[in-house]
């Protein structure tokens, strides 16, 4: 049985295949639980992954959750339900005369030239868009009030027509938010029950579509994650858990569950935004600098972002879908970068008869055909199993029995039609999906003048270990770390994370003509609602919070800017802007590889970001070093790319620091494998990671 006197901190992280269950006792100690995602009621697929966790340490369900003094959730259900158009049905409010503003987007496309593809169409359709009059100008004047009569009667057709959401953005309410005010409280009045979003409270910024769009998903997505996130709260109070319950933001933090039933467009991508908050911990855990690049491969996808001088990188430019054709989320985020290349993506052949690899995933339902649920296309963990990378009989712990002859017989077709053996085909199917990946790597990190060879990659998701020593090769990274708790990556990331909460606001100036006062009174507008909303966390929250202030901008004349960080508001209210203008001009070099030090810097954007530290011992227990050679387990035949060896194959429960592991050779944790391939070598560091390198 477990000591008694520990308490736990519980995160979980359902994804489209599995639930990741992370348990930190007080001693440090990590514990994963894992099991297929229960997308009809999430929290039966959580309840199994959590007795697991409870089994291993010793205790039941109920004991588990009541010794947990915190709960962190997060999921992919929002992203999900806005890429697969499962949404609630949701009326577009617009100022009138301006119905075509989530139609007509910003312009831009990947391909100038290519005219093959039909024009995307609109978050929410035309056909639900409902015009207002009223108007409002850049400069804050309203020559033309809430026509109410006019509003009255759009809510009424929007009661007749069974919308479940309402999303209202009106021209230049950033400026002046009267009417947008008047039409929420029309709502309420009109249509009570029925959940709404206005644009001026959740993005306040320049740029039409970006606030329309933003608001459009957060609308509709009210009833879906309101539902979600209060059954998941009541399911949990029902098993025995009474503490507070904190949710992922797609901004790298956490956040109370109320704020996100309030704003669910913070749970978009929040998953993933997790994941390099993790590897920030761990490479700095284990010594290996303050620059890393996250490579996290679940089911469904591979998910890229970096982390610069130990801080997350942030976007306004994440999109859900391919840039440009998907809907664009608007609100600052973590940078993340996603493709269809999981563990769970579909291997087929083009109309030329070329291999490729996703985006088309077999998820959890019915999943690979290795699980042997009904799946019959052929899969990467399909590929895994056919080369001998699985173990069948220890999958997920030994709770899963993986169909070997089902994956051979998913891949046999595709075989066929290529000419080439089975493990032939299965080998090119996994170092396609690797070429994808690089790919995506080099489009976050080279792209965009970063060199993958100056960081560490930090490695994680279920399927992290079969491709990322061929990955790191090829990039020329030296430094890679698989965490015992890659598996959950993202669960262990929520263990990491702080409490964070973030306010924008839009005020144009520039190096040239700096508005100190109206920039003060911003940043201290800004400042005062994160304080407002810290009081509410108590005083001892206090003591561990800080606010850092960022200002968006650009030269004059630049469509996009950049966030340049505010080291020190107080010579602003001065007027003083050379510290701030030669920030910019630094992280303009940094992205662009070139500065123009006699341009006029623009100020566009103005945020102040809110951070409450949650201590936490997770990762960081030093164990026993080891004596004598890793112990061998098992051997099994290994297909490599130039045939099959015998390949012995090592439990993770038997190795300790120091033990070092030379390819080939398999590493078995009960929730993730690790292919050591031949001319690659993985070392156990001493708080227990895999520190992987090129011989």
């Amino acid at each position: 049985m477990t000591d008694t006197a520990l308490r736990f901190r519980i995160s979980v992280d359902t994804g489209g295949t599995f639930t990741d269950v992370l348990v930190t006792g007080s001693d440090g100690r990590m514990t994963i639980g894992k099991a297929l995602t229960t997308h009809a009621r999430i929290f039966n697929g959580m309840r199994e992954a959590l007795s697991v966790a409870a089994a291993e340490i010793g205790l039941s369900l109920g004991e588990l959750l009541a010794q947990t003094t915190l709960f962190t959730y997060g999921t992919t259900r929002a992203t999900n339900a806005t890429v697969t158009g499962k949404t609630a049905r949701t009326a577009l409010l617009v100022t009138r005369g301006f119905p075509d503003i989530l139609v007509l987007r910003e312009g831009g496309r990947a391909n100038a030239h290519d005219f093959s593809q039909d024009f995307p169409a609109p978050y929410i359709p035309r056909r639900h868009t409902f015009e207002v009059s009223e108007r409002t100008l850049a400069d804050g004047t309203r020559p033309t009030p809430l026509d109410e009569a006019d509003a009255r009667r759009v809510i009424g057709e929007i009661a007749a027509g069974g919308y479940a959401a309402v999303a209202v953005c009106f021209l230049w309410s950033i400026a002046d938010a009267a009417n947008e005010t008047r039409m929420g409280q029309l709502l309420d009045e009109l249509l009570p029950g029925v959940p709404y979003t206005l644009s001026h409270r959740l993005l306040p910024v320049v740029r039409e579509y970006r606030r329309a769009s933003a608001t459009a998903i957060d609308a509709s997505l009210k009833p879906l994650m309101q539902e979600h996130l209060r059954g998941l709260e009541q399911d949990l109070r029902a098993s025995g858990y009474e503490n507070d319950i904190l949710v992922s933001t797609t901004v790298g933090g956490v956040m109370l569950i109320e704020e996100l039933i309030a704003a669910p467009i913070h749970t978009v991508k929040s998953g993933p935004a997790m994941a390099p908050v993790a590897a920030a911990t761990f490479s700095a855990i284990e010594g290996l600098g303050d620059n890393a690049i996250v490579c996290d491969t679940g089911g469904t996808t591979f998910d890229v972002g970096l982390v610069r001088d130990g801080e997350l990188t942030y976007s306004r430019d994440t999109w859900l879908g391919p840039a440009w054709t998907g809907h664009l989320l608007g609100i600052s985020s973590v940078d993340i970068r996603s493709i269809g290349a999981g563990g769970g993506s579909i291997g087929w052949l083009d109309d030329g008869g070329m291999l490729r690899v996703g985006p088309q995933s077999a998820g959890s339902e019915p999943g690979p055909a290795c699980y042997g649920r009904g799946g019959t296309e052929p899969t990467i963990s399909d590929a895994a199993c056919v080369l001998g990378y699985f173990n069948p009989d220890a999958f997920l712990g030994g709770r899963m029995t993986l169909d070997v002859e089902a994956a051979r017989n998913a891949i046999a077709p595709l075989a066929g039609r290529m000419g080439r053996g089975i493990e032939e085909t299965a080998w090119g199917m996994i170092s396609i999906a690797n070429e994808l990946m690089i790919k995506a790597i080099h489009e976050i990190t080279i792209a965009e003048g970063v060199n993958p060879r100056e960081s560490t990659i930090v490695a994680g998701g279920g399927a992290a270990g079969i491709n990322i020593m061929p990955i790191a090769r090829e990039l020329g990274c030296e430094k890679v770390v698989l965490p015992k708790a890659a598996s959950a990556l993202s669960a262990a990331g929520m263990q990491f994370a702080d409490i964070v909460k973030e306010e924008t606001a839009t005020l144009i100036t520039s190096s040239a003509a700096f508005e100190a006062a109206r920039v003060t009174a911003v940043l201290d507008d800004l400042a005062g609602r994160l304080r407002a909303f810290l009081s509410t966390l108590g005083a001892e929250a206090a003591t561990r919070a800080e606010i850092a202030f960022i200002a968006e901008a650009r030269y004059l004349g630049q469509v996009w800017q950049l966030d340049t960080p505010i080291d020190d508001p107080r010579p602003l209210a001065a007027g003083d802007v050379a510290a701030l203008v030669g920030t910019f001009h630094r992280v303009h070099e940094r992205v662009f590889a070139v500065r123009d030090p006699g341009s006029p810097v623009e100020f566009v954007n103005w945020k102040a970001r809110l951070r409450v530290a949650l201590p936490t011992e997770a990762g960081r227990r030093r164990l026993a070093v080891a004596n004598g050679a890793p112990p061998v387990a098992a051997t099994r035949r290994c297909f490599f790319g130039q045939g099959a060896v015998e390949t012995p194959i090592h439990r993770g429960a038997d190795l300790a620091p120091g033990h070092r592991i030379e390819g080939p050779a398999i590493v078995e944790e009960a929730t993730t494998t690790l292919v050591v391939y031949p001319g690659t070598a993985a070392t156990v560091s001493p708080t227990g990671n895999y520190l992987l390198s090129c011989l």
